[in-house]
């Protein structure tokens, strides 16, 4: 009997060993994909029902909540990890509901510096707490030792995932 069968492989081994045994790997992708997809799915849900707002259109809001003085729309769409169209697109929005507003940027005409006004600042604030508070229900079932130990160990999977990302942009 082949004594490699009886001890189980590391991750890194089996991928070179046995190509298409990753059962536990995909089940936890899937289990991984599942809770972000409803808990997204959910904020989706609430944000759209209790304020009439998107995902994208609170997202864009936080990154402007952070910078009081305002940011590029290369920025904004740098941070949000979306195109410049993108972004665009959703300040249009934004400044049509006079949430934001835009201005030249003073060393640079072609460029516009983006902020919240006062009403957008009071808007996105009480999305914000309702929010927190969402989320505080999604975790309600974890003890804060078990949301230690899921924080480490998603700080592991995202340090393992940008290994292999950068191993495989290095091929």
């Amino acid at each position: 009997m082949d004594e490699r069968a009886t001890i189980p492989l590391d991750a890194e081994t089996k991928a070179a060993e046995r190509p298409h045994d990753h059962h536990d790997e995909l089940r936890l992708w899937l289990r991984l994909f599942t809770c972000t997809t409803l808990i997204e799915g959910e904020v989706r849900r609430r944000l759209r029902e209790k304020f009439d707002v998107t995902l994208p259109r609170f997202d864009l809001m936080a990154q402007l909540d952070r910078a009081p003085n305002g940011m590029t729309l290369g920025e904004l769409s740098g941070r949000m990890m979306v195109s410049n169209g993108n972004v665009t697109g959703l300040v249009e929005r934004l400044t049509a509901q006079g949430l934001i507003d835009r201005k030249p940027s003073p060393k640079d005409r072609r460029v516009q510096i983006v902020r919240l006004t006062a009403e957008g600042r009071r808007f996105f604030r009480a999305i914000a707490r309702a929010n927190a508070d969402w989320i505080a229900e999604v975790f309600a079932d974890l003890t804060p030792a078990e949301m230690d130990a899921l924080m480490l160990l998603l700080a592991k999977t995202k340090a393992s995932t940008r290994r292999a990302i950068a191993k495989e942009v290095a091929r």
